[in-house]
């Protein structure tokens, strides 16, 4: 059967979500695409810190004190944050949300925030602030005034089901990207592997695997001479002051979107202690100071 090659892209989560599909004709692959596209928006929903409705949001106001069963999908991805969180000391974080709040003003003013706004906001931070209940698929929150942020994270997880609606609609050769994330299926018709181009390694071939970028390169705010990234160390409250790339090839999405936000905070040798958590997955950072 002859296979065409088909390609859609669509905003989801703040980011173009491309999706590259080869399929026996045009309606199959619109049918499937639509699916995913469908899911991205659904896990959107369930995951984004800028809806208001999000239910996210909604946990970060009704959790606070008490229990509040949430969806399997959000369940999964913050019991996954905080099994990264107590691997790393914190240097991955998903309680950190009013500390990314204060550094997107930061970046938008141009100004730090006040030691005690700071402190303020790394009171209402920190993992172990965080309770997930198994049985309950609940979640409790300690601190009044806790964000939650899966930026690091729900990317990863968001194209893992889009290839995931695409096998149940047939379509197993498929590349989903989202900003610094990419998920491969099988390989296009005749070749070995997807092509990616990468600017400091050449060209890759991925098959059935996962390979996430996160770096320092592109956003921060100039305060005093200072140039903090928009990669916050959890640990400090802070920005990154040095320019990082990390990148991480992994099994799926998930595991290789929290590692690359993880490595970049953590730098080497750091990173690379956490491949002995998690099979297959390999991990670079480059990194020097911010000038």
């Amino acid at each position: 059967m002859q296979l065409q090659r088909f390609e859609f892209t669509q905003i989801r989560m703040g980011v173009d979500a491309r999706i590259v599909v080869y399929a026996p004709d045009e309606d199959r692959a619109v049918r499937a695409c639509r699916a995913a596209y469908a899911r991205l928006s659904a896990l959107e929903q369930i995951m984004s810190d800028y809806r208001t409705d999000s239910e996210l949001n909604l946990v970060c106001q009704r959790a606070i004190g008490r229990w509040v069963k949430v969806s399997p999908e959000l369940f999964y991805v913050l019991w996954r944050g905080q099994k990264l969180a107590e691997q790393t000391g914190g240097a991955f974080d998903v309680t950190i949300g009013a500390l990314v709040r204060l550094w997107r003003e930061a970046r938008r003013t141009g100004k730090l925030p006040d030691e005690a706004t700071l402190r303020t906001a790394r009171a209402r931070s920190g993992y172990s602030l965080m309770e997930l209940s198994l049985p309950r698929r609940a979640v409790r929150l300690k601190a009044d005034g806790m964000q939650l942020d899966l930026g690091g994270i729900a990317k990863g997880y968001a194209c893992d089901w889009a290839l995931r609606v695409l096998h149940k609609h047939g379509i197993t050769r498929a590349l989903i990207q989202m900003g610094g994330d990419i998920v491969a299926g099988d390989a296009p018709p005749g070749e070995r592997g997807w092509r990616v181009e990468l600017m400091e390694d050449g060209t890759i071939l991925l098959s059935n695997t996962a390979l996430s970028t996160s770096g320092s390169t592109e956003q921060f705010v100039e305060v005093d001479g200072v140039r903090y990234a928009h990669i916050i160390d959890p640990r400090t409250g802070l920005g990154l002051t040095k320019l990082v790339l990390a990148r991480v090839r992994a099994r799926d999405g998930i595991t290789a979107d929290s590692l690359a936000t993880a490595a970049a905070v953590l730098g080497e040798p750091d990173a690379k202690r956490l491949e002995r958590f998690y099979r297959n997955a390999h991990i670079t950072v480059l990194t020097r100071e911010l000038v």
